[in-house]
């Protein structure tokens, strides 16, 4: 055999990645580029279900988990944590429907102690029973880690935090006597966002796409307000009535600066004049909230 038959000769075949990466294993299951693949067959099933043609290339750019989606896997953690400790260490009577405990915690929004200005934001913590949290967790966990996946967490977490803040003080003024639980606001501010850009880019969209999305969005949002209208104002079971004016607060906060902020796509956000028109609408809601809750509120102090 010839010198350079010899070097022609392999004597360990190396499979190497699209890129002349690392060599990969073709046999193990795990290896970096088949799961490279999943993800990007992921977000391309993610992009066609909520983006035109025309922005899809941009969201594919765009769509990495370096940062990965932290924050609303983080909220969904620490409010389970938060159900499991009054569901299992605090006493309850049952534990699918939470009773005497969540309406003691200090994280519940109530409107007779409303001058403690956390409970605005920490209702989003406290759930009234199985079907309430689990409800929450999906959809949020549905529609926050692919938008974090674009928007990363310090916008996505705007957008959902607004929707909470925007549902305690909603309430306070259009339900002030009702007790508030739940993180409904903000999963609402991610789905009214997600709303609006299906409004706004239906023409654009295969059309069974487009009315497909809209029906489903329509059928969540009115069985779910439906179930909390029924909760507050036909039944009478005992404990403080819950409001849900939060989740209306939520959609409307979801469909202005979640719009806004999940249209975005490059960094000109702050250049962008439809921000600045929802900030500013925001912060005078919020004044005239906090100027209602301190001298125009029916409810006792």
């Amino acid at each position: 055999m010839g010198d350079n038959d010899i070097e022609e000769e392999d004597a360990f075949p190396v499979q190497e990645d699209d890129e002349g990466g690392f060599p990969i294993d073709p046999e193990n299951p795990g290896n970096p580029r088949r799961k490279g693949r999943r993800v990007e067959k992921f977000q391309k099933k993610v992009s066609r279900w909520m983006l035109p043609e025309e922005l899809r290339e941009t969201y594919l750019e765009r769509a990495n988990c370096c940062p990965p989606p932290i924050f609303i896997i983080l909220v969904s953690l620490a409010e389970l944590g938060v159900f499991i400790y009054y569901a299992v260490w605090r006493p309850q009577t049952q534990w699918v429907t939470l009773g005497v405990g969540i309406w003691e915690s200090p994280l519940t929004y109530k409107p007779e102690q409303r001058e403690e200005a956390w409970r605005f934001l920490s209702y989003m913590f406290v759930h009234a029973g199985v079907e309430h949290i689990m409800g929450n967790m999906i959809m949020q966990l549905f529609l926050g880690i692919p938008l974090e996946m674009v928007h990363k967490g310090f916008e996505v977490g705007m957008v959902y935090m607004a929707g909470v803040l925007a549902g305690s003080l909603a309430s306070s003024i259009f339900d002030p006597y009702s007790a508030l639980v739940g993180a409904s606001g903000g999963v609402y501010a991610l789905m009214g966002g997600y709303f609006m850009n299906a409004i706004v880019n239906f023409g654009e969209m295969k059309v069974f796409l487009g009315v497909f999305r809209i029906l489903i969005i329509l059928l969540i949002v009115g069985t779910d307000v439906g179930f909390a209208i029924y909760r507050r104002f036909v039944t009478h079971e005992a404990g403080l009535k819950v409001s849900f004016v939060a989740h209306i607060a939520g959609g409307v906060a979801g469909m202005t600066i979640g719009y806004v902020f999940f249209t975005n796509y490059n960094k000109a956000l702050l250049k962008d004049p439809r921000f600045w028109l929802c900030i500013v609408g925001y912060i005078t809601f919020l004044f005239f909230a906090i100027i209602f809750n301190i001298f125009l509120s029916p409810a006792p102090a």
